[in-house]
């Protein structure tokens, strides 16, 4: 075994000690990293605009957010209550309304698209006191239970009923070059959109049937 010797002893420390200063002198020498650029504060307040919506024949401005559906207006802003929020979606058909007589889903439809045209809801159909002829068909077929989807049955069955006049085929169709003829298939296939829930569609078929003059 070699002899001790203090001085090689001596010699590693003072390495170690020459190697951390080298070491500490190179991070402290580093240049300090920029601080991040602020970010412009965003403006987090929705936008919204004025439209000018005619429904069931009344004029009314409304300030709505661009996004807002035309379900959310009539529902949340003019308390027009009677079209439903099903499945917010366009799948069940509760909150079917008429556009200038066509029948459209109001959920799939933004408020600020219909601007000038005519928007009649189940509340512009009849009043208690002058029922349309629908109404009282449903009411005397029983063609609802817990009436969630009634208001959309009703306007998707005027306006269906006015595609069979005007002519329009459907899925079910035979002949496209002859007249389109009401008949209970055509109703249930146009009415396909229209979900109930309570399954009362043998009745709906029923009052849909005897306002368009046809044996169920």
């Amino acid at each position: 075994m070699p002899d001790f010797d203090p001085n090689r002893r001596q010699l590693l420390k003072a390495s170690t000690v020459a190697v951390g200063g080298v070491a500490v002198a190179s991070q402290l020498a580093q240049p300090a990293q920029a601080a991040p650029a602020a970010q412009p504060a965003t403006n987090t307040t929705p936008t919204t605009m004025s439209i000018r919506l005619k429904v069931n024949g009344i004029e009314h401005q409304l300030m709505v957010d661009p996004r807002t559906s035309l379900l959310d207006a009539l529902r949340e802003r003019l308390h027009l209550t009677g079209s439903k929020k099903g499945c917010d979606q366009g799948q069940c058909g509760a909150c079917t309304v008429l556009i200038d007589g066509r029948r459209t889903t109001s959920c799939l439809t933004l408020a600020v698209m219909q601007e000038g045209h005519e928007i009649t809801t189940i509340e512009g159909l009849g009043t208690p006191t002058n029922l349309h002829p629908l109404q009282r068909a449903f009411i005397k077929h029983d063609g609802f239970q817990c009436g969630f989807c009634t208001p959309g049955q009703i306007c998707s069955a005027v306006g269906m009923l006015e595609e069979i006049r005007a002519g329009a085929p459907s899925h079910v169709t035979a002949d496209l070059n002859a007249k389109v003829v009401a008949s209970p298939m055509e109703f249930r296939e146009r009415m396909s959109g229209n979900i109930c829930r309570c399954g009362a569609y043998s009745n709906i078929q029923e009052a849909i049937a005897e306002v368009a003059g046809v044996k169920p």
